[in-house]
This record gives C-alpha cells, structure tokens and sequence, in this order.
C-alpha cells in the first residue's frame, strides 16, 4: 500500500469538525479506502441506531449490502458477534464455516466470497457499530492489513464519537439558553404578578404554576402572556377559567 494514501486517509477520516459533516459519506469513504489500501475484495458497515439496532450504512458494491442484510435478517454472521462481544471475528474459510454461520456463509460462498473478518468500531467500552472485510480467497487476513483497518476504523471511531459528543453538546447548550431565557421571563412575570395580585414572589409563581397545569400550559408561555397583557393577570386566580386574551 502506498503510505502517503494511508497517512491520507487517516487525515480524512479524522475530519470529523468540518460544518457540512455528512456521517453517511464520511462512512463510505472508511469502506472505500478499506478495499483501495487493504488486502481485501469488498467491505460494508453496520452502524447502530438510537436502540443499540444495527442498520446496514455502507458497502462497497450490491453483493456486500445483500450479505449484510443477510446477516440482519438472520440475526447471525461475524459483523453481529464483533458488535455484541467488541472484539475482532473472523474466518479463513466459510466452507467450514457453516455451523457457525449457516446462512451467511452459505451466502457469501455463493457471492465469491471465501474469508471474512468483522472489526467492532469500539471505544472503551462503548460499541457503536462493526465493519466486515471481505476476501475472494482463504486464509487470514495478513497481520499488516488486520494492523492498519483496526487502526483505520479506531480513527472512524473516535472521529464520529468526538462529533456526536458535539452535537449533544450542541443540543444541551441550546436547550440551556431556552432554560436560562425562560427563567428571565418566568421572573419578570412573577414580578408583575406580585404588584398585580397584592402578593409575595413564591405567591405570584403558586398562582403562575397552579394556572399552568390547569390549562395545560408552558410555564414560559404563559409568563410570555401575562407580561405581554394577553392574558388578564386576575384571571390566573380563577384556575377552572378559561383565559381572556386580549
């Protein structure tokens, strides 16, 4: 294999910040370069969703998406024990592999393909999918190969862990701000209430909460509301009403 492409690839596959990140293309390109840099014929990608499900991403050609589709439907083949135990599955050759994978070696032998070997894309503990490595001939996979995919999808790995953790903190620094932007409102209404209603601070907000839940209202929304005059401020003393919007 060339070592500039290999040192290439690495680079790319470790791009995971750029703004127009697309995870489906970013996992075509760790199979892609899996069959130009390794010794090996076909590969294809099981990723799994928000349930701990494996779904088929990526393959290198029809005849890997069908076998791993194979081994989906039957709940059997080496991508589904790498994931489950997190550790490299393999065999030389499915002609004896039949016990093993019965309906997946049957397949693959009927598609060319002799060896396999199933990489866990893992880190730690977290397990968030498994590659398959395919070969037209038996045999293992020679050391150098097996070293550099383990080494290509550990970089895949944490790649797509480091944006995922991005985006959920993404997600939690927004959902922060609505917090900390209703919370202003929440207080201004409190404190029109408290002038409104003759009342203490914890008093306007009883009344302010109590409305909420009998209306079946946001918080915000309704403090949004009072402040605004849309809805009259005594009329949160009388829970079973309806509001008055004006």
């Amino acid at each position: 294999m060339e070592e500039d492409r290999l040192l290439a690839t690495f680079v790319e596959l470790a791009d995971t910040l750029i703004d127009d990140f697309d995870v489906i293309d970013f996992l075509h390109l760790l199979v892609d370069r899996c069959v130009e840099l390794l010794d090996i014929d076909a590969a294809g990608l099981l990723l799994a969703d928000q349930h701990g499900r494996l779904q088929l991403i990526a393959s290198s050609d029809n005849e890997v998406r069908w076998l791993e589709l194979v081994q989906l439907q039957n709940d059997e083949g080496p991508c589904l024990e790498a994931f489950a135990t997190g550790a490299h599955v393999g065999h030389p050759d499915l002609n004896t592999g039949r016990d093993r994978w019965p309906r997946f070696s049957v397949a693959a032998l009927e598609r060319g393909f002799v060896a396999v070997d199933a990489l866990p894309m893992r880190l730690r503990g977290q397990v968030i999918g498994a590659l398959n490595l395919f070969r037209s001939t038996a045999g293992e996979l020679p050391a150098t190969s097996l070293r550099t995919a383990k080494a290509l999808v550990d970089v895949a790995t944490i790649g797509l862990l480091q944006e995922r953790s991005i985006r959920h903190q993404e997600v939690l620094t927004e959902q922060l701000q609505v917090a900390l932007t209703s919370r202003v409102v929440i207080e201004q209404a409190k404190g029109f209430l408290a002038h409104r209603l003759d009342v203490d601070m914890d008093g306007a907000f009883t009344v302010l909460r109590r409305y909420s839940r009998a209306h079946n209202l946001k918080l915000a929304e309704l403090a949004a509301a009072v402040i605004s005059r849309q809805i009259d401020a005594h009329m949160l003393t009388a829970p079973t009403t309806k509001p008055r919007r004006r």
